[in-house]
């Protein structure tokens, strides 16, 4: 195949794309397609193509210095617009609303510092499209705190939007506490307490998220690290009721947090607020050995209704699960074997011809380090001399717990002509939103450690933040 230029008087040549072939000594010809109106360039690369030369493509005479990852930061901001968190932020656009949206994208794209955030928007070190995209590239960290600072002062009017938007005037509320660990000594907030993270003697908070029926984040509020769970309870009836203006409203939270006392004081006294929670162990048992829950029901039925004198007004729910009281059995069973491993060695100890332990002090002392660390002190009745140690397990006592294994039970106010039994018990499982809003703002997901800021206020803007990311 060739190209052929034909002349064609006044007009323009005619341009052919041919193919000759040779029959004895005649040449033959026949025309394949006409590219008169091809452009120069594009003629000029097919007749390279038919003599055979090797081209240059356009990606090897590009040389690629930089590409940002975009696909992420276009996911994000697209949620981010599709939520319309923008128009909850602040109505009117404006630097600051940038930046902050910019602090809740790179949240959850990658959690980390102020300082990183800004290389991350600087347009020299930036890892991907967010500080082009939202229009905030060069920003500095103290532009950044400052975006930090315009929106801690707005949680409360943020907070009351959320409210009005996923909230009705009659509605329910999930409710939760957790804690975290602090780095740094300077935070008033910084305070040591019960560790849930397991990390003793260190300096934590208290936080506290409040969400709608479906596990949406609606309000977060940081305390103090040494604020019992309870107390926590009556900020937040303040806020639902006064600030949101909503007066029936039925709090979840578990049995921790609703205890009698809170119930008595903080919810039974105002008109308008019901509860679900559940009851602790030794409450349950106390039914047990009244008789008004009867163990032998979970033998045709895992859940069902009853009443008690000792809970007047109000609704209880017997539930068993039976995987739970698996569980629960198989671990307390391999605690009890792993004290009496340890409380063996004390025995083998006592009776030793060399160097024996003895004296009750220091045979109390080292069996008091044992049961402490497996916790199951009740289940194990010991005796002490000052020469010799022995121990039995109190059967009777372990009997008694596994037969609750698995057994839990949910007071309510709420009237059955509002809810009824399968309703109740699955908004009281609803709190697994909560814990699971909880473990996404603890962990890899949005890391809302570690925690440096020194301001009371910047602590409570950085964790307001991760709610908003969630």
């Amino acid at each position: 195949m060739y190209i052929e230029v034909v002349p064609n008087r006044n007009s323009p040549p005619t341009v052919l794309l041919r193919e000759g072939w040779r029959e004895g000594k005649k040449v033959r010809k026949r025309t394949l397609a006409n590219l008169s109106k091809l452009p120069p360039e594009a003629l000029d690369v097919l007749k390279r193509v038919l003599r055979g030369e090797t081209l240059v493509s356009a990606e090897d005479e590009l040389e690629i210095e930089r590409s940002l990852p975009h696909g992420a930061v276009a996911a994000v901001v697209g949620t981010i617009k599709k939520l319309k968190l923008d128009q909850l932020l602040a109505s009117r656009r404006s630097p600051q609303r940038d930046r902050a949206l910019a602090l809740v994208a790179a949240r959850v794209l990658a959690p980390s510092s102020r300082l990183a955030v800004a290389r991350m928007l600087d347009p020299e070190t930036a890892t991907s499209t967010l500080g082009e995209t939202l229009e905030v590239e060069g920003v500095s960290a103290d532009q950044l705190y400052a975006a930090m600072d315009w929106l801690g002062a707005r949680q409360a009017r943020i907070e009351a939007k959320l409210a009005r938007r996923h909230l009705a005037p009659a509605t329910l509320v999930l409710y939760d506490v957790t804690s975290s660990y602090f780095e740094g000594l300077c935070c008033p907030l910084a305070k040591r307490g019960y560790s849930r993270d397991k990390k003793k003697g260190t300096l934590q908070i208290v936080v506290g998220l409040l969400c709608s029926a479906e596990g949406c984040p609606i309000s977060v509020e940081v305390y103090p690290g040494n604020t019992g769970d309870p107390s926590t309870l009556a900020s937040q009836i303040f806020k639902v009721r006064e600030r949101w203006g909503i007066e029936r409203v039925i709090w979840v939270a578990d049995r921790g947090l609703l205890t009698e006392a809170r119930i008595e004081k903080e919810l039974r006294p105002l008109e308008g607020l019901d509860w679900i929670t559940a009851l602790r162990a030794p409450a349950i048992a106390a039914l047990v050995e009244e008789e008004a829950l009867q163990l032998s029901l979970f033998d045709e039925q895992d859940l069902f209704e009853f009443t008690s004198a000792g809970y007047a007004d109000e609704r209880l729910v017997a539930c068993r699960n039976p995987l739970l009281a698996h569980k629960r059995a198989h671990k307390r069973e391999a605690l009890l074997v792993a004290t009496e491993r340890d409380l063996e060695k004390i025995v083998v100890a006592t009776g030793r011809k060399r160097n024996p332990l003895h004296g009750q002090d220091q045979i109390g002392l080292r069996a008091g380090k044992v049961l402490g660390k497996y916790k199951v002190a009740k289940h194990f009745e010991l005796e002490i001399t000052s020469g010799g140690f022995t121990y039995r397990r109190k059967e009777e006592r372990i009997e008694a717990e596994s037969r609750l294994d698995g057994v839990y039970v949910i007071r309510t106010s709420v009237k059955a002509s509002r809810m009824d039994t399968d309703a109740l018990v699955r908004q009281y499982k609803d709190l697994a939103h909560v814990e699971r809003a909880f473990r996404s703002l603890k962990t890899m997901h949005l890391e809302v450690r570690p925690i440096h800021h020194r301001l009371a206020e910047r602590v409570e803007a950085h964790v307001f933040i991760c709610m908003l990311s969630y």
